[in-house]
């Protein structure tokens, strides 16, 4: 790519990867408008794609575009770019998340690994063997989250109960709610469909011995009709959280959990998301608590960590598809 010039194909490649970030229920709620004049790349919240029941304020929105923005941004990095960002640039539309612009690089840098690992890095809601990760990948992992401005804690052996707690009963919570079990099946889509939604192969199991509150897509109300295995019985879980609870903080982040997984899997450590309790106000400010002789702060996101099977990938909408107007 040169640093000069930025053509069709070199846009696409930025694109792509930032398509390839995580989002609430595989939605993708984003969309990208490049402007050639400045060489930016514009973020909007795509609100034909957002969970009206599921995400009501959009705050799983923001967190989704924070992760495309840090692949964004690893990508340009990749390529020689310095990739200038800015949060809700514009307070008169409220639908710009941000934008990258692409400024030239006057240095170099040895390379983070982390670019190859946006195409390697899947959710994996499969077991996990249950071995502990290394103290110096935590502490990686750790200052992987603080270096966007997060903050990631591992909970002891009584939090962690506390956590699994509240998402089990965020979890019942939402097979119950007959709008949010609604919004949830109609993501569910055969494996090779292109459109919205979660690829089957890719849900996972349930499990058996309810250890795992694994989200059940399907919001099926009898565990006997979804596949089923033993998970580990001492996981392994990260609580990241934020000090202010901010339009600006979600998409800090959305870009620390995204820095956080594409990290965990350069270092071949498996991870999926536990979603439910964030989507509960008062299950969200218990955990916000966690741990209690620490400082409080507003939980993002529980991620599940661990060593086992290779997640598979949910379908991705096309840069053409995530595009407004021509590149």
């Amino acid at each position: 790519m040169s640093s000069s010039t930025l053509g069709a194909p070199a846009l696409e490649r930025l694109v792509a990867a930032a398509v390839a970030a995580p989002s609430l229920h595989n939605t993708q709620p984003w969309r990208f408008r490049f402007d050639a004049g400045t060489r930016t790349v514009r973020i909007h919240a795509a609100a034909d794609r957002a969970l009206r029941h599921t995400d009501p304020v959009g705050r799983a929105v923001h967190l989704s575009v924070g992760c495309a923005v840090l692949n964004l941004r690893i990508a340009a990095a990749h390529f020689g770019w310095e990739p200038v960002t800015r949060l809700l640039p514009c307070p008169d539309r409220p639908a710009l998340l941000a934008t990258v612009r692409l400024a030239e690089s006057v240095r170099g840098g040895p390379s983070t690994g982390l670019y190859e690992a946006v195409w390697r890095r899947h959710s994996s809601r499969f077991p996990f063997s249950g071995r502990p990760l290394p103290s110096d990948v935590l502490a990686e992992l750790t200052e992987a989250a603080h270096l966007e401005g997060a903050v990631l804690r591992f909970p002891g052996y009584d939090d962690t109960d506390r956590v699994l707690r509240a998402t089990w009963e965020a979890e019942w919570r939402n097979r119950a709610d007959s709008d949010r079990a609604a919004e949830s099946r109609r993501l569910v889509r055969a494996p090779h469909c292109r459109s919205l939604g979660l690829a089957s192969a890719a849900l996972g199991p349930q499990d058996t011995l309810d250890r795992m509150p694994m989200r059940d897509f399907g919001a099926h109300r009898h565990s006997e009709v979804l596949p089923a295995r033993a998970f580990e019985t001492h996981p392994t879980l990260a609580l990241l959280s934020t000090a202010h609870d901010r339009r600006t903080d979600w998409l800090r982040a959305g870009q620390a959990l995204e820095r956080v997984l594409l990290l965990a899997t350069r270092r071949g450590v498996r991870a999926s998301l536990l979603h439910q309790t964030m989507e509960w106000p008062d299950l969200r400010r218990v955990l916000g608590g966690l741990p209690a002789h620490g400082p409080r702060g507003h939980a993002q996101m529980v991620i599940r960590l661990g060593y086992g099977p290779e997640g598979l990938a949910s379908p991705r909408r096309s840069v053409e598809e995530a595009m407004e107007g021509e590149m």
